[in-house]
């Protein structure tokens, strides 16, 4: 009986020695695998803030390159780079107050300066003429919107094709009197919508070639006038109620005199 006893006892401690061998073990593969698993997640971690910080800085490329285009394309009206900030910011501002994400604002922000890009193609004579255009010189200068569309509509980044979107239904009119489609009411892409508000109020407060600038009183009045004309309804109700915005948007980047 006793040497049955020592017989079991010898094996439990045999099987004691084999389990705490066997859980040393088990903790130094986890301990090494988790040692590879860190080394791994933190490679991972480098890798990937560097595919951010490649990816940010294509964006800032690629908005970099659509503001200096879409100045370009004022410039060759003789209107100022800062034409374009201005409708970029008074659209931010639109979209934000419609109910539009802060993302989605920011990005109609950074391709509405490409609104007029097609006037690249317009001749000087038109696009600098000091005087009212004739029949077939504004036929020719409402071309604009199909060409800018045609320029920007094939690209695959979202931000080009919202920029196209702009460039072709920014003179499209609420009553269905605008160009080039005549599309009325929200069947005008809400974005072309508010740069067509945006892009106006701009250049009626500017002085162009074939035109001083209008005093406020004047603009504000035009606007009520062309509330469900030329302009969406609700817009204009926000342009008013938050027309100390667009004032300080104007003052800050007005035009300086060289």
């Amino acid at each position: 009986m006793i040497n049955s006893e020592l017989s079991l006892l010898e094996e439990l401690e045999n099987l004691k020695k084999d389990f705490n061998s066997t859980v040393d073990k088990l903790a130094k593969d986890l301990k090494r695998n988790y040692k590879t698993m860190e080394r791994s997640d933190k490679q991972q971690t480098r890798e990937f803030l560097k595919l951010k910080a490649l990816n940010k800085e294509i964006e800032d490329t690629q908005k970099e390159i659509i503001f200096t285009l879409g100045a370009i394309g004022e410039s060759r009206s003789k209107e100022t780079g800062n034409h374009v900030k201005r409708v970029a910011e008074y659209s931010k501002i639109l979209a934000l107050k419609y109910g539009i994400s802060e993302a989605d604002a920011e990005q109609l922000k950074q391709a509405s300066p490409m609104h007029d890009i097609g006037k690249i193609a317009i001749p000087d004579a038109i696009l600098n003429k000091p005087a009212r255009l004739t029949f077939d010189e504004f036929e020719k200068m409402k071309e604009h919107a199909h060409l800018g569309n045609e320029m920007l509509r094939h690209s695959n980044r979202p931000l080009l094709k919202l920029a196209a979107i702009v460039a072709y239904e920014h003179h499209e009119k609420w009553d269905g009197s605008g160009y080039p489609q005549g599309t009325a009411g929200e069947d005008i892409n809400i974005y072309g919508r508010i740069t067509a508000l945006a892009d106006v109020f701009d250049a009626l407060g500017s002085e162009r070639v074939y035109k001083p600038a209008w005093e406020d009183e004047r603009i504000w009045k035009l606007f009520k006038e062309e509330k469900g004309k030329h302009f969406d309804p609700k817009l204009i109700d926000i342009f008013f109620e938050n027309i100390d915005l667009f004032l300080e948007v104007r003052d800050r980047l007005k035009d300086t005199i060289t």
